[in-house]
């Protein structure tokens, strides 16, 4: 599969800020882009984390649901290709770009399901230390109703969907989805293809467990399997190898200036990632403000 080339984050993700962008914006202004991933499996792109679709005679199954006011646009999108009402919503982290439309859609019939610490962080005030942002509780009714500590098996439309959580890495409720039959993974924010990805330490993020997160998710591909990214375009095996290598080495580059005693400010002065900057830097989070990030979660400052 071609990679695609870099694009720009168009809004701001997982703040509070970007969800008053999403909520000033009109609606009808916003667009879902539906893209074909395999038989019954789609990626449904817009302003928040990419959408997984399962389509098939048991009803439309979603991963993530971005913001509220995206959930017509949304609904009118699955149904192009799915019938029927919307039975499941799973959440693969607590974050806002991936949950806010929990209301609307549970209001609508579907039951949310989340790993435990999805359902803790939503339910109490967060920080999000990088952004200097804390973001309230959500609603009630945005909560996931079945919750899991390990993994979760659908099986739905033909398939079998393994829902596995993952050791903290961009959160402490991080899950991925395994669509078996049909060789396709949706990795939430695990994965930010070709851009640096967002590690929320306060949340008990670590560029490690990034790097763990990836191996495990790629103990399940084979060179055919298709890969939804959090955000960035669809990818492949060859895709999630290089972005490991990428948060390999920036850690141990990282690692080793902590190990000598520097500062934030040196770390970042060393310019650990300036060989990726060219392939990786072009998202919303720019060299430098990632260094720092990847400094904090290693200093636990």
């Amino acid at each position: 599969m071609n990679r695609t080339p870099k694009r720009l984050i168009p809004v701001l993700i997982v703040t509070a800020c970007l969800t008053a962008t999403v909520t000033a914006q009109q609606p009808q202004q916003l667009e879902i882009q539906t893209i074909p991933v395999a038989k019954n499996v789609y990626m449904l792109v817009g302003p928040g984390g990419n959408i997984g679709l399962s389509a098939g005679e048991d009803g439309p199954f979603l991963i993530d649901d971005q913001f509220a006011p995206l959930t017509d646009k949304i609904t009118a999108a699955v149904k192009k290709v799915s019938d029927g009402p919307i039975r499941f919503v799973v959440n693969t982290h607590w974050h806002q770009d991936h949950t806010a439309g929990n209301e609307n859609f549970k209001k609508a019939g579907a039951i949310i399901v989340a790993h435990q610490n999805v359902r803790t962080r939503m339910s109490e005030e967060q920080t999000m230390r990088p952004f200097g942002r804390r973001v309230p509780p959500s609603p009630e009714g945005a909560l996931p109703v079945i919750t899991f500590t390990d993994s979760i098996t659908f099986h739905w439309n033909g398939d079998e969907l393994r829902v596995l959580h993952l050791d903290p890495g961009h959160t402490d409720g991080d899950s991925i989805i395994h669509f078996r039959k049909a060789n396709v993974l949706h990795l939430g924010d695990i994965f930010f293809n070709e851009m640096y990805p967002f590690i929320d330490v306060s949340a008990g993020g670590s560029i490690d467990g990034m790097v763990r997160a990836v191996d495990r998710a790629l103990e399940l591909t084979n060179e055919e399997t298709k890969i939804i990214p959090g955000h960035g375009p669809l990818s492949d095996v060859e895709g999630l190898r290089a972005y490991r290598t990428m948060l390999e080495t920036v850690g141990r580059r990282v690692h080793a200036m902590v190990e000598q005693g520097k500062s934030r400010d040196e770390v970042i002065a060393g310019k650990p990632t300036k060989d990726f900057d060219a392939e990786w830097g072009g998202g919303f989070l720019q060299p430098d403000p990632w260094v720092g990030i990847v400094y904090d979660g290693m200093s636990g400052k």
